[in-house]
């Protein structure tokens, strides 16, 4: 195991496998996330094997120290890897397998969240052949799936058949959520530190994959992004108190990225948390530790620093 508190020096020479890829819809933006992540770890003195993933057999390379995970979504967010890799008794990032089944999971994590007090939209959840029961509008997930795949905004009562339809294709449950409107926002948690707040701004529509990565989608009107977001200090200041009670909710320890709608109504309200966050020149996280004077090679080695901390595997 790599040393707590590792910075740019301890990483000479140490033998790190970076995974990327992965069976999931967010296979390219996972490529292009290890691709970042490899370049930085390669600056740090890091002997870097990249290695694309595509399912349960891949291969590593014969004396590894460490296993950088940024496969993104299904497998390698949602224990599958944690699992093979400990199996494996090789070192990883991020969270251990509990952690990371819960929190891919958003009708578990929903749930979780209630029990500690942290506020996240009403909610039903689906299964069969059932109708939802929510008033329009409301939001349609599929409860296992990241950057907002799977995730619908329903306004007319004749779009329901068709969605449902399209999210069936994801997965057997699904999560149904009152329409909160209001300000997109996302904090980076890194171990007990949150990270300034951003804002997200679509250009169109909503906050959906398309916009999220416009250099895979040409097309896509992406998003301007506000980093720190432009809040009153006390607001910035509830709203990271509140993505760090949610963090520590799901019992989390490495790091994090908790996405939020602030509605002028009901406040700051948590959508979800992702453990395997974007790395890409155009992710969130990267942004609020360049905007916290973390660099995004000094971001990896903290990761790896935190992972090398982090109490339970599983």
């Amino acid at each position: 195991m790599l040393n707590a508190g590792a910075g740019p020096q301890s990483l000479l020479g140490k033998r790190i496998a970076v995974l990327m890829g992965g069976p999931g819809s967010e296979r390219p933006v996972s490529i292009a996330s290890g691709a970042g992540v490899s370049s930085a770890l390669r600056s740090l003195g890091a002997e870097v094997f990249e290695v694309d993933v595509q399912g349960p057999d891949f291969e590593l390379p014969r004396g590894i120290d460490l296993a950088f995970n940024v496969i993104h979504g299904t497998f390698g967010e949602d224990g599958q890897v944690q699992r093979i890799l400990e199996t494996l008794g090789v070192p990883y990032t991020g969270e251990g397998i509990q952690g990371s089944e819960l929190a891919i999971d958003k009708i578990a994590t929903k749930r979780r969240l209630l029990e500690h007090g942290v506020p996240t939209a009403l909610f039903e959840v689906l299964r069969g052949d059932e109708l939802p029961t929510l008033p329009l509008p409301f939001v349609l997930k599929a409860p296992r799936e990241g950057s907002s795949v799977g995730v619908y905004i329903v306004r007319e009562k004749e779009e329901i058949e068709a969605r449902l339809r399209d999210v069936r294709g994801y997965a057997r449950e699904i999560l149904v959520e009152e329409y909160v409107a209001g300000r997109e926002l996302t904090v980076g948690i890194l171990g007990e530190r949150a990270l300034p707040v951003v804002e997200i701004c679509p250009k169109q529509g909503f906050y959906d994959f398309k916009n999220k990565y416009p250099f895979l989608n040409p097309q896509a009107a992406g998003a301007d992004h506000w980093c720190p977001a432009p809040l009153e200090e006390h607001e910035a200041r509830k709203v990271q108190e509140l993505a760090l009670a949610a963090h520590q909710a799901l019992g989390l320890e490495v790091y994090s990225r908790v996405d939020f709608l602030l509605s002028e109504k009901l406040g700051p309200v948590v959508l979800e948390i992702n453990t395997i966050p974007g790395m890409t020149q155009v992710s969130l996280l990267p942004e609020a530790a360049a905007a916290a004077g973390i660099s995004y090679a000094q971001l990896c080695a903290d990761v790896i620093s935190l992972s090398s901390q982090k109490k339970s595997v599983k």
